[in-house]
């Protein structure tokens, strides 16, 4: 086992994947305005008030250097443990830092020095910033496809997120199933990546801007759950989902007809088979969600009322840090399901951008509309 990993630390340092990437994050991208395409850099939705003042707080030298898809802030954070895959300059790190409070503990992980070095350079500035007595984030440089190799332990944090970093990597099931293995029981991926609408050529497979400019290296939206569920993961929730699009027309001409969209899934480490459908019942006790708790696109728990939910989103809600929150009741009583009743973790997240595009806009992003962070992790 040992040789397997030294060999899989080995071959991720050898990648030309990896060099072009370390090469084009850290010495091409001076600052988010070099991108050539809006893929690392959309929201999914506007951004709420208390992330926006959190975001202030972060120093704007590693604000410049911010690369992210997506904006990867999950229910419930305070005194929990998060990794961060392929953190950069440590803008989410900073972020969240304030979210989980001096309790919590945030680690950034990135195998770019030119970004590790900004993130690094700003951890005294932010301690003092936050008004902490020490330092709740740390850095570590590795390659996400090798968590534990990096010296992160197994089974010790409670969600790990990631944001436009995924489709950079030559191995995406090694990396799921690296998060995997460094997760608590009842722990979650909450990630922003791009998916496409079909398998790519080799030809943009093998396209060194277009992977840098996280475009080549995305998997097909389908591939995602076959790969997560090889993995052990619960079957992928998807939040939200927005459009990808590509101006430049030398870039265009190479993808042809394919089709890409910035999505926010959520993914959990829970026992499988050994839940059923049930009626769930939002206890509203999420600190600032305490009215309505949007879990992902297809489900929004309103405080009180009874849902029948399938037997996926049963287990995760009864297994993970949510499980205080909700009321779970055999099915068979009155019931509310926003209409029809969704299939369970299947949702094409191109039919979703078009669903979005007829809505007005709302004023969450991913499924976080708190307005502060709720103490669930124990």
């Amino acid at each position: 086992m040992a040789e397997g990993k030294s060999a899989c630390a080995k071959s991720c340092a050898d990648s030309a994947v990896h060099v072009d990437v370390k090469d084009y994050y850290g010495k091409v991208l001076k600052k988010s305005s070099d991108l050539k395409t809006n893929a690392c850099v959309t929201p999914a939705k506007p951004i709420p008030a208390f992330i926006r003042q959190a975001l202030k707080k972060v120093h704007p030298e590693v604000t410049d250097r911010y690369y992210g898809c997506g904006l990867v802030v999950p229910e419930c954070l305070e005194g929990c443990r998060i990794l961060d895959l392929g953190s950069g300059s440590g803008r989410d790190c900073y972020m969240l830092s304030q979210l989980v409070g001096e309790k919590g503990h945030v680690t950034g992980i990135d195998m770019t020095e030119d970004q590790l070095e900004v993130a690094r350079t700003y951890v005294d500035y932010h301690t003092k910033e936050f008004g902490y007595k020490k330092p709740n984030v740390n850095f570590v440089q590795g390659f996400i496809e090798t968590l534990t190799e990096a010296g992160l332990e197994k089974n010790s944090f409670d969600i790990i997120i990631s944001n436009c970093v995924v489709n950079l990597s030559p191995d995406k099931k090694r990396v799921l199933a690296e998060a995997y293995s460094v997760l608590k029981d009842g722990g979650e991926l909450y990630f922003s990546d791009i998916y496409s609408s079909g398998r790519l050529t080799e030809e943009i497979k093998n396209h060194k801007v277009l992977w840098g400019e996280c475009l080549g290296g995305a998997l097909w939206w389908k591939d995602l759950l076959q790969l997560a569920e090889e993995v052990g993961f619960s079957p992928p929730r998807l939040v939200t989902a927005s459009v990808i699009t590509v101006d430049n027309k030398e870039l265009q001409d190479v993808l042809g007809d394919f089709k890409f969209v910035s999505a926010t899934y959520r993914l959990f480490k829970v026992p499988k088979g050994n839940s059923k459908p049930c009626q769930i019942i939002y206890n509203g006790t999420i600190t600032g969600v305490e009215e309505s708790f949007q879990f992902d696109c297809q489900y929004t728990f309103k405080v009180d009322e009874v849902v029948e939910v399938d037997a996926e989103v049963a287990t995760i809600l009864t297994n993970s840090r949510f499980t205080e929150d909700f009321t779970c009741q055999p099915p068979g009583g009155p019931s509310k399901s926003c209409g029809v009743k969704p299939k369970a973790g299947v949702v094409d997240p191109f039919e979703l951008v078009l669903q979005l595009g007829k809505q007005s806009p709302g004023s969450a992003t991913g499924g976080c509309c708190s307005t502060q962070s709720a103490s669930c992790c124990k």
